[in-house]
């Protein structure tokens, strides 16, 4: 059965939101919404969205959010991979800062029936869900690549912080406030442990046409890495198959004043509002991820 889904996005700046887009334009069950895009240069992001959906042949409405956070500094100024553009055609006109209303009005048409899919900075959800606290609500669930919830060691260079939260902390405090019918979270925690060497990912996807611009717009991000990780297509996939997590119920704050951005993980409680992915079967989501392509 397909899914509605509305894809939240900072494309642009790290290689896994358009290897999340390309899974999501490419896979049968999904029935893609809506893209809208967040942080800093979003009409720029929306343009990269807008190159990958015409690559894939594939018509989606999509809408420029906002590019400061709530009240912190803008620490992601730009979408550095924009740069490739030139290359890819494009839309180059979207509706100004329209992303918010779509979500609003998209989700009022279809109450119970899209799932929201968050894999950048939280700024649009928690101006959203400030402006319309209903709409949680009325989703049929959020899935949010954000935050890191055990303490445990993780491999790579990764401090106690993760990006999508700490990009806009208030924001992320503003969802996780928020009671959803849903409301899973995916991690650092096991999205590290999906990762592919850059050379062994080159050569299984480079033959994938839809890849051609992906690889393009990270040309200068691959350089000098010697691994990709999906953290966002993990938490994509685990909308379609929901045996490749593990998820812990429990409660999710998160810290505003030293360490801002921090996700502090309360397991089970007698009302637990959240669940956060505790496992992950690597082996089962690359088979997954895989397969949309074949």
């Amino acid at each position: 059965m397909s899914q509605k889904i509305i894809l939240d996005t900072d494309i642009g700046t790290n290689i896994d939101d358009s290897l999340c887009l390309a899974y999501l334009l490419s896979n049968p069950e999904c029935e893609l919404a809506g893209i809208t895009t967040v942080s800093g240069e979003s009409e720029k992001r929306a343009m990269m969205a807008s190159a990958l959906c015409m690559a894939a042949g594939r018509d989606v409405p999509i809408f420029p959010g906002s590019e400061n956070p709530i009240i912190v500094p803008q620490r992601q100024l730009i979408a550095a991979q924009a740069e490739a553009l030139k290359r890819w055609n494009h839309e180059e006109r979207f509706p100004k800062y329209g992303a918010i209303d779509f979500i609003r009005r998209t989700v009022r048409a279809h109450p119970g029936e899209i799932t929201l899919l968050t894999i950048g900075p939280l700024t649009n959800i928690g101006l959203l869900f400030s402006v319309d606290p209903e709409i949680p609500s009325l989703l049929k669930s959020i899935v949010m690549m954000c935050g890191r919830f055990f303490r445990r060691e993780i491999p790579g260079n990764y401090g106690t912080l993760e990006t999508n939260a700490s990009l806009d902390p208030h924001a992320a405090a503003i969802v996780y406030r928020t009671r959803a019918r849903s409301h899973r979270s995916v991690g650092l925690d096991v999205t590290t442990r999906v990762s592919m060497d850059t050379g062994e990912f080159r050569c299984k996807f480079s033959s994938v046409p839809l890849f051609e611009p992906v690889l393009d717009f990270a040309r200068e991000w691959l350089k000098g890495r010697d691994r990709v990780i999906f953290h966002d297509p993990l938490a994509a996939a685990t909308i379609f198959d929901e045996t490749i997590c593990t998820f812990q119920k429990g409660s999710v704050r998160v810290e505003l004043q030293d360490a801002a951005g921090m996700t502090i993980f309360q397991p089970g409680g007698e009302d637990p509002m959240h669940e956060v992915a505790a496992g992950v079967d690597a082996g089962r989501f690359f088979s997954s991820y895989a397969s949309v392509f074949n």
